[in-house]
């Protein structure tokens, strides 16, 4: 007789999307349809100067839609900027939001709505479900392939006065359509095309060892870590091959639904800190911590890393030896496109590491990690890696 079923109440949150080049162009279509007076657009000067903000900007015109752009967005947005664009968002009369960007866009775009329709300042929502009302209409084009603020209901957002970064997880923040088109991507610097693709490969990594996996998140984190491992390099080293472009935006929607539904763990929860204090590219902290935290998690879950290692190295068997075969992809990959510093060559001394310790142990990503570290396992992370 089979074993009965595991029976599983579970909940899965997503936006729709559009994928496929091209996708971009229905920006205006679609903010009709949530029946906009006026949009704020979120964006920064690098998405501008390569001029994908100005073509959905025309999409929307085309519509004959009114707008408002705000740009004052750093690469790590910071708390004061999603409060000075909650008070564009009011004062333009703006009723839908449009982010055109990679994460930090859409993440500062999430906190204007957060703010915009609760009140408060943006650090009071820090933590899980502390949302209470639903952000504005939003839609997101994506123009990095790693991310997935999209898909998400996670935003990160950096503490200045702390000198971390915070997540605020609701899934009041899944924005309402997400264009996915793969021609944004070829603007991207080789440097930000390897941080954003280690960032998407860490989520569906982190995502299928969660202790909140499911069966669902399961295929798509399998699925995300063989699209990204196979394709990230060629990639790198073909950037206007859209097929490729393609396949690592894939990758990273599956990643970011598994991760959105699933959550992360230790490894996003050191690089919300490390990014925090030395305002580093996120991808860059998360390829720079990957290795270890795989190390460090491995024993804990074997069976989930040796799938892990199957979907890397393409095969059908069993890998011999997983934790291995796991950390040789990701270190080829790291060295062929070129991410091979330690964390004293980004900035980082021993006599930080207390302070990152402490910030880590406090993430909320940290809660869904399948092994919990003691003080003193972080500080070791941390100090393995100088």
């Amino acid at each position: 007789m089979d074993a009965p079923l595991t029976q599983e109440l579970r909940k899965f949150v997503a936006p729709e999307f559009v994928v496929g080049p091209g996708a971009r162009s229905l920006v205006g279509r679609y903010a009709r349809n949530f029946a906009a007076t006026k949009v704020l657009v979120v964006t920064d000067p690098g998405v501008i100067a390569a001029g994908w903000a100005g073509e959905v900007i025309r999409s929307l015109e085309k519509e004959g839609l009114a707008y408002a752009v705000y740009h004052e967005v750093s690469p790590n947005p910071r708390d004061h900027e999603v409060m000075a664009g909650s008070n564009v968002y009011h004062t333009e009369g703006c009723d839908v939001l449009l982010a055109v960007g990679g994460g930090s866009p859409m993440d500062c775009a999430k906190g204007i709505g957060i703010v915009s329709l609760n009140g408060g300042h943006i650090l009071d929502y820090e933590g899980v479900d502390k949302v209470e009302v639903a952000i504005p209409p939003m839609i997101c084009v994506p123009t990095t392939g790693g991310t997935s603020a999209d898909v998400s209901q996670f935003a990160i957002i950096s503490d200045t006065r702390r000198r971390t970064k915070i997540a605020i997880l609701s899934k009041m923040l899944v924005p309402d359509v997400s264009l996915i088109d793969p021609e944004t991507l070829v603007t991207m610097s080789p440097e930000l095309t390897a941080a954003t693709a280690f960032d998407a490969l860490t989520h569906g990594i982190e995502a299928y060892v969660s202790n909140a996996s499911s069966a669902l998140t399961d295929l798509l984190s399998l699925e995300a870590i063989r699209l990204i491992t196979h394709h990230m390099l060629p990639a790198w080293e073909h950037p206007d091959d859209l097929a490729l472009r393609l396949q690592v935006m894939r990758g990273s929607l599956f990643a970011g639904l598994a991760f959105s539904n699933a959550s992360l763990g230790i490894i996003h929860a050191m690089a919300h800190s490390l990014g925090g204090l030395l305002d580093s590219p996120h991808g860059l902290c998360n390829a720079t911590l990957l290795e270890a935290g795989i190390a460090f998690n491995y024993e804990a879950v074997p069976g989930r890393f040796k799938e892990i290692a199957r979907a890397m190295v393409g095969g059908q068997a069993d890998v011999p030896d997983a934790l291995g075969a796991i950390l040789g992809v990701i270190e080829a990959l790291r060295i062929g496109t070129g991410v091979k510093r330690t964390l004293g060559e980004m900035g980082v001394s021993r006599a930080d590491i207390p302070s990152l310790t402490r910030l880590t142990l406090a993430d909320a990503c940290l809660f869904t990690n399948p092994r919990w570290p003691t003080f003193a396992e972080v500080e070791e992370l941390y100090e393995r890696l100088l």
